[in-house]
C-alpha cells in the first residue's frame, strides 16, 4: 500500500491559549511519531491551501470570508466558550482543509491507495454557518463535496470515530441522499446530538452512541453490527474517515475506554469496506485527542494500519 501523508507547519499557528485542550503540541505529538523507522516509506507533501471555492462548497455564502475578517492581527480572539482564533488561525484552518483536498486528489488519480491528513483545527464540529466545538471550517466534508464536484464521486460518505459526534458533518449531510454519515461516540455527552433516532432526511445517517465507560468489546461489536453493513450498503465512491482518538481510555476529556488496537481494528475494517465499494479510496483527517502520549500511539496504530493493511 502507498500511504500519503499530509501537514504544514502553519497548522501549528493556530493559537489557542496557553491551557487550551486543542494545542499546537497535539500536532507536533503526532509529526514526531511519523518520524519512526517504520513510516520512512510514506509519501510526504505540504497541504496548499484549500480555496474559497472549494471551502463553500460545505460553508456556503460568506461563512469562510467572515472566519477570515474575524482573524485578529494580534493576541486571541474567542469564537464561542470553547474555541479560539489567533493572528495564525486562518493560514491553518486553510492549509488543513486544503489537505484534504489534495489528499482527495491523490487518492482519486490513483498517485496513493490512501492518505492522512495530519492537521488543525480539526472539523468535524462546524456547521455550514457555525464555527463551534474547536473548529473553523470542516475539514471532512471540504473533501467529500470536492470528490464529488472534482472527480465525479456522486456518493461519498464520511466515518467518524472521535469520541464526540460530529454534529457539523451530521447538519450538513442530513438533506443529502448521496451522502452518508456515520459516528460512534460517547453519549449523551457534548456536542448534545448523535442519538440513534437522528437518521437523516434519507435514512442516511447512522449514530451509534455509547455510554460513558464502554470498552473495546461493545465499541467492536456495535461497529461492527451498525457502521459496517451500512456503509457497504450505502456504496460510496469515496471513503472520508474523521479519525478522532479521544475516546482512548486515558484521554482527559472524555469516558470511553479504547485503546490503540481499537482505532487500529476499525481503520482495517473500514479499508476492507472501501475495497469492496469504492476501490480502496480512503482519506482520514485528524480530529480529536487530547493526551498527547495516547494521541501519538493511536495515530502510529492508525496510520500503521493503512501503510500495511
Amino acid at each position: 500500500m502507498t500511504t500519503l501523508l499530509i501537514t504544514h507547519g502553519d497548522c501549528l499557528a493556530h493559537d489557542t491559549g496557553a491551557y487550551h485542550p486543542e494545542r499546537p503540541d497535539r500536532l507536533r505529538a503526532v509529526l514526531k511519531a511519523m518520524e519512526q523507522d517504520d513510516f520512512r516509506g510514506l509519501i510526504r507533501e505540504e497541504a496548499p491551501r484549500a480555496s474559497l471555492d472549494a471551502m463553500a462548497r460545505a460553508h456556503p455564502g460568506d461563512f469562510v470570508r467572515q472566519i477570515l475578517a474575524a482573524i485578529p492581527d494580534h493576541a486571541l480572539r474567542q469564537i464561542d466558550a470553547d474555541t479560539v482564533i489567533s493572528p495564525g488561525s486562518g493560514e491553518a484552518m486553510q492549509r488543513a482543509a486544503g489537505a484534504v483536498v489534495r489528499a482527495v486528489d491523490a487518492v482519486a488519480k490513483g498517485e496513493a491507495d490512501n492518505a492522512f491528513c495530519a492537521v488543525r483545527p480539526p472539523g468535524h464540529h462546524a456547521e455550514s454557518t457555525r464555527a463551534m466545538g474547536f473548529c473553523l471550517v470542516n475539514n471532512a466534508v471540504v473533501g467529500a463535496m470536492h470528490a464529488r464536484a472534482a472527480h465525479g464521486h456522486k456518493r461519498v460518505a464520511v466515518v467518524d470515530f472521535d469520541v464526540h459526534h460530529g454534529n457539523g458533518t451530521q447538519e450538513m449531510f442530513w438533506d443529502d441522499a448521496d451522502a452518508f454519515y456515520a459516528s460512534s461516540h460517547q453519549y449523551p455527552f457534548y456536542p448534545g446530538t448523535g442519538g440513534v433516532k437522528e437518521r437523516g432526511a434519507h435514512g442516511n445517517i447512522v449514530n451509534v452512541p455509547l455510554a460513558a465507560g464502554s470498552g473495546s468489546d461493545i465499541f467492536r461489536s456495535r461497529f461492527a453490527d451498525e457502521i459496517l453493513p451500512a456503509l457497504e450498503a450505502f456504496k460510496p465512491g469515496l471513503l472520508i474517515i474523521s479519525a478522532g482518538f479521544d475516546a482512548h481510555k486515558d484521554d482527559p476529556l472524555a469516558e470511553l475506554r479504547l485503546t490503540e488496537t481499537d482505532f487500529a481494528w476499525a481503520t482495517a475494517n473500514l479499508m476492507d469496506v472501501a475495497r469492496k465499494v469504492c476501490g480502496g479510496r480512503v482519506v482520514s483527517v485528524l480530529e480529536g485527542g487530547y493526551n498527547l502520549d495516547a494521541l501519538a500511539d493511536s495515530v502510529t496504530a492508525h496510520v500503521q494500519t493503512l501503510k500495511d493493511h
